[in-house]
């Protein structure tokens, strides 16, 4: 067989494979199929080989590119589930008002937080957006992140949404990663209708979603973007949310929800009920509703950035998740206001310490687990025969040295669809 790309002798290969179920549930998850001597080959942009070396070699005739990756570890290329990583400027006076003592909701409360980058966001054409989006997605892709999912929601009003659509669908087709776009204009209540938060659902509703599914096409994208909502204290309750949801989900948008980040108000059992893709931050869902996610196919998405970030000591309670046979996944949440971080392998080294997964488990949930969080769970986040030749090559011995190592980036290589689009091995003068 003839290959684009041989990628051969690594130390340890992380096929991570998938099952027939669908993403790893429970204790489950964390199997990674590791391969000792292991290699991948990939032609089209996808993987028609991996395995052990001399099993792999002995079926290539003709090898484009041949990379040797010996005593390095070579894993699938991570998945971003949940980013918010079209904005304008930035809050560090904020972060240096909660390192003095305000929390993120009194300084929302006083027309901060989210609404502080939505009037910078706003003033911002397509062209400056993308332009904002591209360095921290250039970092994103430098720290291994193949796969990422982008939201709007700093907008808030029809217009300034649309241009946070159409940057990110600009900016995925300039760049090596993939971006899989969100609708969140149900990310807060702009300060113009905090008097009448009502007529701002029906905004959402009546107004944006339609015009949402209009540009979507427009753009030509295939398929309509998720709808999120933030379902929290200060932004939407759950009868809200329960509404945007339902008339998303009418117009053909698959659907998301933040959730249990500060208060619980129902709204992971509202994103079981109604057959989200996933239910995000989970940082105090009660015991009934994490038994839930044993039972549907929601995945369960941990952001630990966002309670590091904001210096909060509770973080989504992960093994009883995993004891309800829950599929879990990791994100950033790369955002201005709580998370401004662009490292999964950061993200890995978090949950390993805050949410006591072991080093598999968080390779596993920032790979195959978080490609089922965006349903691209049968293309994306594995290495098996069949799937998109994306993956990173760590100048590491050990997978296990991701979590168990931090502050530095491990990542030497990264292949998106056959083609190596960052090389750090390399010198420079």
């Amino acid at each position: 067989m003839d290959v684009d790309l041989w990628v051969h002798s690594a130390a340890q290969l992380c096929i991570v494979p998938p099952s027939p179920e669908g993403p790893q549930r429970g204790r489950r998850l964390g199997e990674l199929g590791l391969i000792s001597d292991g290699a991948v080959a990939i032609k089209d942009g996808i993987v028609v080989a991996s395995g052990p070396t001399d099993e792999v070699g002995g079926q290539l005739d003709a090898i484009a590119v041949e990379i040797d990756a010996r005593g390095k570890v070579v894993a699938p290329g991570f998945v971003d589930p949940h980013t918010h990583l079209v904005w304008m400027g930035d809050r560090a006076a904020e972060f240096e008002q909660r390192v003095a003592g305000a929390t993120y909701l009194e300084i929302m409360a006083a027309g901060g937080g989210i609404m502080a980058t939505v009037r910078a966001t706003r003033a911002a054409p397509v062209a400056e957006l993308v332009d904002a989006m591209r360095p921290r997605l250039d970092r994103m892709l430098a720290h291994g992140a193949t796969t990422v999912e982008v939201k709007t929601g700093y907008g808030l009003d029809t217009e300034a949404e649309l241009r946070q659509l159409e940057a990110i669908v600009t900016l995925d087709r300039q760049h090596p990663v993939a971006l899989v776009p969100t609708f969140l204009g149900a990310h807060a209540i702009p300060v113009e209708f905090r008097e009448c938060p009502e007529a701002y659902v029906m905004l959402v509703i009546e107004e944006m979603l339609p015009a949402v599914a209009d540009k979507a096409r427009a753009l030509g994208l295939a398929r309509l973007p998720f709808c999120d909502v933030f379902c929290e204290a200060s932004a939407f309750d759950l009868d809200q949310s329960r509404r945007i949801l339902e008339a998303a989900r009418a117009l053909g948008f698959p659907l998301k929800i933040h959730v249990d980040e500060f208060e619980p108000l129902g709204g992971a059992r509202l994103a079981t009920e109604l057959g989200a893709v996933s239910a995000d931050h989970l940082v105090c869902t009660p015991p009934e509703e994490i038994a839930r996610f044993g039972e549907v196919d929601t995945v369960a998405v941990s952001l630990p950035c966002t309670p590091f970030g904001l210096g909060h000591h509770a973080y989504t309670p992960a093994q009883a998740f995993l004891d309800a046979g829950a599929a879990l996944a990791l994100a950033t949440d790369c955002n201005p206001g709580t998370a401004w971080n662009e490292s999964l392998p950061f993200v890995m080294a978090l949950a390993s310490r805050y949410l006591r997964l072991t080093p598999a488990q968080a390779l596993a949930a920032s790979t195959l687990n978080a490609a089922y969080a965006l349903e691209l769970g049968d293309r994306a986040g594995s290495l098996a025969v069949g799937y998109a030749g994306d993956l990173v090559i760590l100048d590491l011995p050990d997978y296990r040295q991701l979590a168990y190592r931090f502050g530095t980036n491990p990542v030497e290589k990264v292949i998106k669809a056959g083609k190596v689009v960052v090389d750090r091995s390399v010198a420079h003068d």
